[in-house]
């Protein structure tokens, strides 16, 4: 049977509409979909992609943060920086070596014309200074680093480069922060020095701990100069400072397309040292005059041949405030601008760049060979521990005040056939000693009997070996620990004695720990000792800032004296010290107005295949009300009454100019007195 042609039609028709209206009713279902999603992206989704929109169409360039200034107590500046614009150049890469440094000197002569012409005739740079600036043998930098050539452009010589920059290639204009220090090199090594983020953020765990910084403000900049040593390290997150942003629109080919906005980076905050300029200067000074005096001196007690170096603290008692710090020689801080430093000047300064009162310092020698034949700053105390090994005998109840030893001028201990021998220097005989004329005379044979070989022989007491009874004196009062001043860098010291009990017995160590010999320390450690014998029994923390304030001089930290510990010993064997401490022979102090207590000490020391003798000296002033105490430290310095005291002497006499041992400065009294002369008072 056929189809019917006009039945079928009618059903294709109905086939057709049914098509026909679904497809409008996908379309209207599209349409809908669109419109709602429309709205979404216009009401809800709208401020959020609007502001990415944003984000991707702008570029954010970081400003560095201008560093915080160093005072010395006074206010006088000792680091600090300027903003400045430097003129930088990038040797040209693409070029062969040779061409390339060909390049760069006849652009050397192309500068020397702008700067002459242009430039501050006191910043006036020859070719030759500004070829030494590019650092073409790349001593200092890669190839890739833009070399600084000169800081402090005038307005005339950046308006020059900025309007013939197409003659200029590979020169560019720089605004930066530029770190200057005082020409005198004050307490250099304990100020410390920096270099560039970018080499230290990988070997330095303090910096690479800031790669992981996610504020923008704090993030550091490769080319940014950081903090690697001394207070310029310790106090890094202080000094800083936060960036600047700025900020500016751009268009898909990365053209900038609207006004700039700019986030001024924040300056740092500014530290106010303890450390006083003068005294400084003056005490870094006497340590260099003396070693020249005593390395040439015809005098023998005094001549110090292989004398090179020298060390000094000088420490108030009452407060702990560190009024200088001296490791001489020094050097010019200078030589670290841009964060860099050459290697001739690295191969000049190795041997003086770190603070020799805190860490291990060596004189400079032609030879690694002759520098093992010399002590290095970190030096046993000698006689100058015999202050407290008396105090550790008294309190121990080795002896009494009353206690009479014969000194003959030797002591010996061990089996028969294999004594050891005790003498004092130059072999001296003394004769009946108590406590305080052992100190006074410096007596080798009684420290050594009365107290090493006594604590020795008495035993353990409630489970302590009698070792470990000295070396918790000793720990008390801060020899073998940290003084706790913060510096980076900072030696406990040498402890010795618990190495010679092991290898030859308990007897030896404490015998020989008695008279300053198992032991090495630093001049901070000895100066802080020092201030503890002052005070009685109070260690008390160094300090070296007083105040730290922000840029607009508001003080927003201070410091007070820190008690680390005490030790409570009778006033009677406090006494009997510094009965002993008051007579001690000591020269450069004649004359010297006030009454102080202090010890000399020459440390023994084997270096090499040969003996040194170190000088060292501790003292505080005034006696019956402390003031300042003083170490000083003269490796290969002899006697220490010779090669120690005097410069002790010269700061001493400058602290009381300047502040004054008993709280007014000399140098104010003495202008108060012309002041009246003239007005007929």
């Amino acid at each position: 049977m056929q189809d019917d042609p006009q039945k079928r039609e009618i059903i294709n028709r109905r086939h057709f509409s049914f098509r026909l209206n679904f497809f409008f009713f996908i379309t209207f279902a599209l349409f809908s979909i669109l419109i709602v999603r429309l709205a979404i992206l216009q009401f809800v989704e709208g401020p959020t992609l609007s502001a990415e929109g944003i984000d991707k169409s702008t570029r954010s360039v970081k400003l560095p943060p201008i560093r915080g200034n160093i005072y010395d107590s006074t206010g006088y500046p000792i680091a600090y920086s300027t903003s400045t614009q430097s003129l930088y150049f990038s040797i040209q890469p693409e070029l062969k070596l040779a061409d390339a440094k060909e390049n760069a000197k006849q652009m050397a002569v192309q500068l020397e014309k702008v700067f002459s012409r242009y430039g501050d005739p006191e910043k006036a740079m020859t070719v030759d200074d500004i070829v030494r600036q590019m650092d073409l043998e790349f001593k200092r930098n890669t190839i890739s680093t833009p070399r600084r050539i000169k800081s402090g452009l005038t307005k005339e010589e950046i308006a020059y480069f900025m309007e013939n920059r197409s003659d200029f290639k590979g020169v560019e204009i720089m605004e930066e922060s530029v770190r200057n220090y005082d020409e005198n090199s004050i307490a250099v090594q304990l100020v410390g020095y920096l270099k560039k983020y970018k080499g230290v953020r990988e070997t330095v765990d303090f910096y690479k701990e800031k790669s992981e910084e996610t504020d923008p403000t704090l993030q550091y900049l490769d080319e940014e100069d950081v903090g690697l040593d001394g207070l310029e390290r310790m106090y890094q997150d202080v000094l800083r400072g936060k960036n600047g942003l700025k900020t500016y629109p751009v268009n898909n080919a990365e053209m900038i397309i609207g006004p700039m906005q700019i986030t001024n980076p924040e300056k740092g905050a500014d530290l106010y040292l303890t450390i006083n300029k003068n005294v400084q200067l003056k005490t870094e000074q006497a340590i260099m005059d003396h070693i020249q005096k005593i390395s040439t001196s015809s005098n023998q007690y005094e001549r110090a041949e292989y004398a090179k170096t020298g060390f000094a603290v000088a420490m108030e008692v009452d407060t702990g405030k560190v009024v200088a710090m001296a490791s001489m020689p020094d050097y010019d801080p200078n030589i670290w601008a841009g964060g860099k430093i050459s290697s001739e000047d690295y191969e000049n300064f190795k041997f003086v760049l770190s603070n020799g009162t805190i860490s291990s310092v060596y004189g400079r020698y032609e030879t690694e060979e002759e520098m093992r034949k010399h002590p290095s700053s970190i030096v046993p105390p000698g006689s100058t521990m015999k202050p407290l090994s008396v105090l550790i005998g008294l309190n121990e109840g080795l002896f009494t005040p009353s206690t009479r030893y014969t000194d003959t001028g030797v002591f010996s201990f061990g089996k028969k056939g294999y004594e050891r021998y005790i003498r004092n220097s130059l072999n001296h005989v003394y004769g009946s000693l108590d406590g305080s004329r052992a100190i006074e005379h410096s007596s080798n044979p009684f420290m050594a009997a009365m107290i090493g070989n006594k604590l020795y022989m008495r035993g353990d007491v409630n489970g302590k070996s009698s070792v470990e009874i000295w070396d918790d004196y000793m720990k008390q009062f801060g020899l073998g620990v940290s003084t706790e001043s913060g510096l980076p860098g900072e030696s406990k010291g040498i402890i010795e004695y618990f190495g010679e009990a092991e290898r030859g017995s308990s007897q030896s160590a404490l015998i020989f720990a008695s008279f300053g010999q198992q032991g090495r320390y630093t001049t901070l450690q000895l100066a802080q000792y020092t201030a503890m014998l002052a005070s009685r029994g109070k260690r008390i923390k160094p300090q070296f800032v007083n105040e730290i304030k922000d840029s607009d001089g508001n003080v927003i930290q201070s410091f007070k004296p820190e008690i680390l510990n005490t030790v409570d010993i009778p006033e009677a064997y406090w006494e009997e010290v510094e009965a002993g401490m008051s007579k001690v022979n000591s020269q450069g102090f004649e004359g010297f107005e006030y009454s102080y207590n202090r010890k000399t000490g020459t440390s023994e020391q084997d270096v090499a295949s040969r003996r040194a003798e170190n000088a060292v000296f501790i003292a505080y002033a005034p006696a019956d009300k402390p003031k300042l105490a003083v170490a000083v430290v003269v490796p290969d310095g002899g006697f220490g009454s010779y090669g120690a005291s005097p410069i002790a002497r010269q700061i001493f006499d400058a602290y009381d100019e300047e502040i004054g041992l008993t709280g007014v400065p000399k140098k104010k009294t003495a202008g108060d007195s012309d002041a009246a002369g003239q007005t007929g008072e």
